[in-house]
């Protein structure tokens, strides 16, 4: 029980201390999209695998598994998702100014509507990959193997919330701030429990596709490239 006690703290460290370093490079630092891009590989994906390899109990390949369970479900809450995403910016844009986000990712990170279309397939197909091995496979269903369940869904519902506040920062006003955030801590239990009975990742990340697509067809409107 000790030694279990002593890997879910440290896990949930390391965790905590990667996040915040990202939070640093988006909010303070404002790293330009690339550079941000490759150290969020390195803190969400290699040193997580790096870690697994000093624990034989944590075993991460395991997320990576193909696994049809909970596929056809994802596709469906997926598709649900996109209409919902794009629906709710077509009844709220004329109640909040979006027209911020394009400056803000212009400004902070670089993107314009010149490599949006590159920036988009890296949000949808990888970063949302990397996002959900992270947040999901390592914060949650390894995570879950040595704390509690309910541990496991909030603590990794919070971190993938909070992760994005720094991200967000001038983006909207703070009641429609405040809203995103609530959905996404929804989402991340959503997304727990979808991949808690096949134990990968790959439940949760189609879904997560799905909402980057639907982001994304927003960012295309917004830089007026549609």
């Amino acid at each position: 029980m000790k030694n279990k006690t002593k890997k879910a703290i440290l896990m949930v460290t390391l965790i905590v201390a990667f996040c915040v370093l990202m939070a640093v490079i988006d909010g303070i630092l404002k790293a330009d999209y690339i550079i941000k891009s490759i150290i969020k590989l390195v803190l969400f994906l290699i040193l997580p695998a790096l870690y697994s390899l000093c624990d034989k109990d944590i075993k991460i390949k395991e997320v990576f598994i193909p696994e049809m369970s909970g596929l056809k479900l994802a596709i469906i809450l997926g598709a649900l998702v996109y209409v919902i995403i794009l629906g709710g910016y077509f009844f709220f844009k004329d109640f909040f100014d979006f027209s911020s986000i394009t400056t803000s990712l212009t400004n902070n990170i670089g993107v314009t509507g010149n490599n949006f279309i590159f920036v988009s397939l890296y949000i949808s197909f990888v970063n949302s990959l990397l996002e959900e091995f992270f947040f999901r496979g390592f914060a949650f269903i390894t995570l879950k193997r040595i704390t509690s369940r309910r541990f496991a869904y909030l603590f990794s519902a919070t971190v993938f919330a909070v992760y994005h506040i720094a991200m967000m920062i001038g983006w909207f006003s703070l009641d429609l701030f405040l809203i995103i955030m609530a959905g996404l801590f929804a989402s991340g239990l959503i997304f727990n429990y979808l991949n808690e009975k096949s134990l990968t990742v790959y439940p949760s990340w189609l879904v997560h596709m799905f909402a980057n697509f639907a982001i994304n067809t927003i960012g295309f409107i917004l830089f007026e490239i549609i």
